[in-house]
């Protein structure tokens, strides 16, 4: 049986084995496919041969250690970024070993690239008047409106970016105990409850637009779904209006994840059960969790507080002979 072509193999992972046997989420197909489209652009320019003509011999572990060298250099990717292209490179690499024996060496050697070490920077999250500031900075403009409450609503439901702009009319719930459902990560729903202010200023927005239940809560102007990156500006920009009155927040990075880690602290903070955290926020095991204990220093310090202090004074070793005593004194 003839083995079939790098091309074929590219082609029949994306339809058969991410859509139809994976069922993979829209986000990863596209995730998948802006690194191919980046790698295959790239080997196309250094080996001057169209992708359609490409062999597993072409993608060899060197060809892919470039591929990752220059993302990096050129692209200015960090770390975790070339992590996660090496991750598609990888599964698709997995798949292809099945069906084509003769390229086993090249593909494992491309396997046995390892991920990045990267340093994890302390977790960033805002105070509870840093969190008034940002919402009191909202401007009074119809994109304003909408800006506050999805600025509420995502420190109110801990919710990822990708979250909240999929958010639809019937997510919402205004009974008694009002709530949106929520389409998480790995296709998981989750169902957060919402402050009755929240449901109130989301009623009279939804109510003042008109908007139906397929329709997105927090639309663009043309009544399409907002992309992450129109949130992320919206929310820098209304972080350096509050800026100018809240000085803890000026020249800070504050992206919706930030506000994702703001309202685990908090729960963490009120004295919530860490595994009702890791319910709220959609994680997938409690461990995940445990690094918003490890960021919290005024739990440490509580901690702290409860040791006895076993210091001594000072043991630093005096010396006897009155030239040293001269020199260490000088």
């Amino acid at each position: 049986m003839k083995e079939k072509t790098f091309a074929m193999l590219l082609q029949n992972y994306f339809c058969q084995r991410l859509v139809l046997q994976r069922n993979a989420s829209g986000e990863t197909i596209a995730n998948y496919r802006d690194t191919f489209r980046l790698l295959l652009t790239f080997v196309q320019i250094k080996l001057k041969k169209p992708p359609t003509e490409l062999t597993f011999s072409d993608l060899s572990a060197e060809v892919v250690l470039g591929f990752l060298d220059h993302i990096e250099k050129h692209r200015h990717n960090k770390a975790r970024s070339r992590n996660t292209r090496l991750a598609a490179i990888r599964s698709f690499m997995h798949y292809a070993a099945l069906f084509v024996p003769s390229a086993t060496a090249d593909i494992n050697r491309v396997l046995a690239i390892p991920c990045k070490r990267f340093e994890q920077p302390v977790m960033d999250f805002l105070s509870t008047e840093e969190i008034q500031s940002v919402l009191s900075s909202c401007c009074s403009t119809w994109s304003g409106k909408r800006d506050y409450v999805m600025f509420s609503t995502l420190y109110n439901t801990g919710a990822r970016v990708s979250e909240i702009i999929k958010l639809k009319v019937l997510d919402v719930t205004f009974d008694h105990t009002p709530y949106v459902n929520i389409h998480g990560k790995g296709r998981k729903m989750r169902t957060v409850p919402i402050w009755k202010s929240t449901a109130n200023k989301m009623k009279e927005w939804l109510l003042h637009n008109g908007l139906k239940n397929d329709d997105p809560v927090f639309p663009n102007r043309q009544g399409k779904q907002l992309t992450r990156y129109g949130v992320v500006n919206r929310l820098q920009g209304t972080v350096d209006k509050a800026a100018q009155f809240c000085l803890s927040l000026k020249k800070r990075r504050i992206s919706p994840h930030t506000l994702r880690h703001t309202t685990a602290m908090h729960l963490l903070q009120s004295g919530v059960d860490i595994t009702v955290i890791a319910l709220w926020l959609g994680h997938e095991s409690p461990a995940t969790t445990h690094k918003y204990v490890e960021a919290d220093l005024s739990m440490k310090v509580s901690a702290l507080n409860k040791l006895h202090d076993v210091s001594t004074g000072n043991l630093r070793f005096q010396p006897k002979d009155s030239l040293i005593d001269f020199l260490e004194k000088l």
